[in-house]
């Protein structure tokens, strides 16, 4: 058995889309790839945000020698100050991904605590036992790298998300070069960006979507609404660029746009000709043919500039006949819904919206079949291992690598937490971590259990009936009440009687079951037991019941 193993171990981002962490583990020394968030399923509610569980680095906390983020999206980056009290570890990131990383930073009051260290492509970083050199990525967002990672067990390289845009907005190539080379000298395992797979030919250009925005502006009468990704910078320099052409302003709404503006601005990734940057004051005074607002809300979220724009319930904004809103954009999986909703709601208002496959008003950032074909090409490596995808994503990936000459057992799907080993011509699932994810709800960061969560759904289902009774301490009979008080199940005007009959129903258990003195624990059952068996007979619902029982 060879000695050399080196383990991979997604904490994140497959089986699914978002959350995006992986471990490579070699003997001492361990590297964290990523730290990403995704937004809640429909289930999880009141969740705001779901990051990886970090169980395993803290315990193996004095291996870790670096995190390494490949670009600035949230589900690469956005978990970071969640997990940096955790354990210790510097950060080594491009430029534009160190800016809105640091804004986060501040933010949580991390700011001059952290570790950030910056990298450019072609940087070569000696970390323990690795030796990372980073190469630059097409994607949907500047400075986005992939990772050459050398250990003594073999290469291994994560492709980060990309594209081959053979026209991007920024100019930068995914570097061909670099991956022939790399694919010459051999590839033990690819990690591979596998979200868009079931698309076939070519991703189109980011650059069509500058030629689409220049054709609806040309064409409309009033003002133009865009609403994007606020970390899409390469789609924000297409705005300005368009409304530079056009002799029109720029204003942004929106927090994270701005943040987002206002950072890739100062380093030099956004470029304002001519002032076309401006307030939104000062748009506000010229006429709508020479506006152009910015905004946030491409998914729907109902506190974005753009959704309450939408309802009519912005401060300083309202739409008016001759308004034309492009939603450059698509929706991520669990948005169409409220995406949806605001679309409708703009149309209400009288605007013109234009959206997903009108016209290219939006490009994926990711790589189609042929672009994964010809990754796969170009490093022919031994093994595979689909990442940032949900599972069929991976099933497919694994079909196509098939087609390039990779055999199936060679592609290996693994889930959340599992260790995935190789070595030379050697490579299996040899066991699990403990893994899976974190629920984040306003300032409380893993507290929320899954009974906590079926609670919620049981109240957003039935509601809660509130049962007050006050009873003699000495007695154990009924002093004041039964009261029943309703949320979310029915109002008492509509349902007098079915309330008077609950009300009977609890009073006569209770006089039923008095013993001499008030058993606390078993009055509260009773009145459980009795209000959710009379009411589910009546209504079929199951309405959570919460007693209050007071001692006199």
């Amino acid at each position: 058995m060879a000695r050399n193993r080196v383990k991979i171990i997604p904490l994140g981002g497959v089986d699914e889309v978002g959350k995006n962490m992986l471990v490579v583990e070699y003997k001492n020394d361990l590297l964290i790839i990523d730290a990403g968030l995704k937004f809640p399923e429909e289930e999880m509610l009141g969740i705001d945000l779901v990051i990886p569980d970090t169980t395993y680095l803290e315990a193996k906390k004095d291996k870790i020698r670096a995190i390494l983020i490949t670009h600035g999206h949230e589900d690469h980056a956005g978990a970071l100050p969640y997990i940096l009290s955790r354990f210790e570890a510097p950060i080594y990131s491009t430029k534009l991904t160190q800016g809105l990383i640091s804004v986060k930073l501040k933010e949580y009051g991390l700011a001059g605590v952290v570790d950030q260290r910056l990298i450019e492509p072609g940087d070569v970083l000696h970390l323990g036992s690795f030796e990372v050199e980073f190469f630059h990525v097409s994607h949907s967002i500047p400075d986005g790298v992939g990772l050459i990672i050398r250990t003594p067990a073999g290469t291994i390289v994560h492709s980060g998300d990309f594209k081959f845009d053979q026209t991007p907005v920024d100019g930068l190539l995914t570097d061909f070069r670099k991956l022939a080379e790399v694919g010459s000298q051999g590839v033990l395992v690819l990690l591979c960006d596998c979200i868009r797979v079931e698309r076939p030919g070519y991703t189109p250009s980011e650059h069509l979507v500058g030629d689409a925005f220049d054709t609806i502006l040309y064409q409309a009468p009033g003002r133009v609404i865009i609403t994007t990704f606020a970390s899409n910078i390469s789609r924000l320099q297409q705005v300005l660029d368009t409304a530079w052409k056009h002799g029109r302003r720029v204003a942004v709404v929106g927090r994270s746009l701005e943040t987002s503006v206002s950072v890739a601005t100062e380093l030099g990734y956004l470029i304002d000709r001519d002032g076309t940057l401006v307030s939104l004051e000062t748009v506000r005074r010229l006429p709508p043919e020479r506006v152009i607002l910015l905004t946030t809300g491409s998914q729907g979220e109902p506190t974005s500039a753009l959704s309450r724009i939408a309802s009519n319930e912005h401060p300083q904004i309202r739409i008016i006949p001759g308004d034309t809103v492009i939603i450059s954009a698509s929706p991520i999986p669990g948005n169409e819904e409220t995406v949806a909703r605001t679309i409708d709601n703009l149309f209400k208002r009288g605007a013109e919206v234009i959206y997903g496959e009108m016209k290219t008003v939006h490009v994926s950032g990711h790589a189609s079949q042929e672009e994964l074909k010809l990754m796969l090409n170009l490093l022919q490596p031994h093994f595979c291992v689909p990442i940032h995808g949900e599972y069929r994503h991976m099933s497919l990936f694994r079909k196509l690598a098939e087609e390039v000459g990779i055999p199936e057992s060679n592609v290996l799907l693994p889930e959340i937490g599992q260790v995935l080993e190789f070595g030379d011509h050697f490579g299996r699932i040899a066991g699990k971590v403990p893994a899976g994810s974190v629920l984040v709800d306003g300032l409380t960061v893993g507290g929320i259990s899954e009974i906590i969560l079926r609670d919620r759904q049981h109240l957003s289902r039935d509601g809660v009936v509130i049962a007050v009774v006050a009873l003699d301490k000495q007695t154990g009979k009924i002093v004041a009440g039964p009261d029943l008080i309703s949320r979310g199940f029915l109002l008492r005007r509509d349902a007098e009687g079915l309330f008077d009959a609950a009300q009977e129903q609890v009073r006569w258990t209770l006089d039923q079951g008095a013993r001499g003195g008030v058993e606390y624990g078993f009055i509260v059952q009773k009145i459980k037991e009795v209000l959710s068996q009379f009411l589910f007979e009546r209504t079929g619902r199951r309405p959570m019941i919460l007693p209050v029982v007071t001692e006199v």
